[in-house]
């Protein structure tokens, strides 16, 4: 199943997070980006299950038979976007050209001085998220992250941004905990952003048509936006080559407001309307995908959004919820985390 990428292990460790630190900081971008062609050829030649599954997937975004190039391709792409995480994270942008488009549409949303929930995915660079917030510094940003599902990469992004460390939701606490905070957050004004497009292992789901075939999708963060009703935004931060980025906003709705009895048919459809927006930019930028699992094993699962939620009021703890840990609200525990 889908959820079996929890149990992979990551590719590297503190002492090659430190390398990377180290050449980044000492030798400068350009130094460090020669050295990616040779990284990604050498994952790509030792991780047999990311390589099986980067065809399967090219195979459906390319439309045509993929192979070992576009395979490298696709590794090279990924630690592209990796290597720019520190100078995005310690704010050294210089040489870096971002396109944002939807800006208008976000600010609207946040200018009557509500939050709003920004829904990413693991397509591209959602840390150029950062060149939002140094254009808006009134407006916060808060990032539900799982520290630790990577902890060497999240102690040198603290370390690189401490002020961003101090504003990340910890997706490893308990689900009720998790869900109080971003309502705290969006009752603040503030921006938080969640990727919605991986199913934890135990996590309530639902299968939509996605890149030719039935692929499952949480529920947890939707059932959050209709149970806080924020307005939700979906959020694209697409790597171009070189050092250029396209960041996208797209308005997806003013505020969900679903009665909880009409959830099991509504929540779906929600769903399948941004896998079809994942799925135009998957395909419009499809070296872009990082995730490196076999993302349409899982099927058409069946799904239990009754048990999801307790009640219309603020989240509390289901008895019954399929969560990611016992008595998880909604479901999620680590559910909306990166």
């Amino acid at each position: 199943m889908s959820a079996a990428w929890k149990q992979r292990r990551e590719g590297g460790g503190p002492l090659a997070v430190r390398a990377l630190y180290t050449v980044t900081r000492l030798g400068g971008r350009r130094l460090a980006r020669s050295l990616l062609w040779p990284v990604a050829a050498y994952f790509m030649l030792r991780r047999r299950a990311e390589r099986r599954d980067s065809l399967a997937y090219l195979a459906r975004a390319l439309g045509r038979p993929a192979g070992w190039r576009d395979v490298l391709r696709h590794i090279h792409t990924f630690s592209c976007t990796v290597l720019d995480r520190v100078f995005l994270l310690s704010e050294d942008t210089r040489g870096f050209d971002v396109t944002a488009t939807g800006l208008d549409g976000l600010h609207a949303q946040l200018a009557p001085g509500r939050g709003v929930l920004l829904f990413g995915s693991h397509l591209g660079s959602f840390e150029v998220l950062r060149v939002l917030a140094r254009q808006r510094p009134e407006f916060q940003v808060r990032v539900v992250l799982d520290k630790g599902h990577s902890p060497a990469v999240t102690q040198l992004l603290e370390a690189l941004d401490p002020a961003m460390a101090a504003n990340i939701i910890d997706a490893g606490q308990d689900g009720p905990t998790i869900v109080l905070e971003i309502q705290r957050a969006t009752q603040a004004g503030a921006m938080v952003a969640l990727l919605v497009d991986r199913v934890q292992p135990g996590e309530p789901s639902v299968s939509v048509p996605f890149l030719g075939a039935p692929a499952a999708f949480p529920v947890a963060p939707w059932l959050i936006a209709a149970v806080l009703k924020v307005p939700v935004t979906l959020a694209f931060g697409l790597y171009r080559g070189g050092a250029r980025y396209d960041l996208v906003f797209e308005s997806f709705s003013d505020g969900l407001s679903i009665p909880r009895r009409e959830r099991a048919t509504a929540v779906p459809a929600l769903i399948g309307c941004y896998a079809t927006r994942l799925e135009h930019f998957v395909r419009n930028a499809p070296f872009n995908w990082f995730n490196f699992y076999d993302f349409w094993e899982q099927g058409s699962r069946p799904s239990n959004l009754d048990g999801a939620v307790a009640h219309d009021g603020p989240p509390a703890t289901p008895g019954g919820a399929a969560g990611a840990g016992a008595g998880d609200a909604l479901g999620i525990g680590r559910a909306t985390g990166a």
